[in-house]
């Protein structure tokens, strides 16, 4: 599994979806901004990811560390680390 093809699933998954992925081939990690995320506790968000990766998770990718933002959170984030 590479990460191209885990973007593609969540890609699927996720509406309006921005994602950054790097791994090994079977450690992952991931940045996921979604609005689909609006509302929701970070657990909310990763069972969304988890959904959209189907059997792959747990099989294909043994570990997966995420980061879930909706844009509005990432927006924020990113105006915080121009001000450092």
């Amino acid at each position: 599994m590479q990460a191209e093809d885990i973007k593609a699933l969540i890609a699927t998954g996720l509406t309006d979806v921005r994602i950054e992925i790097d791994g090994d081939g079977t450690h992952f990690q991931a940045t996921i901004v979604s609005d689909q995320f609006e509302g929701k506790s970070m657990l909310q968000r990763h069972q969304l990811v988890y959904k959209a990766l189907g059997e792959k998770m747990g099989t294909d990718i043994h570990a997966l560390s995420m980061q879930t933002f909706t844009t509005s959170e990432w927006d924020e984030r990113k105006n915080l680390s121009l001000l450092k």
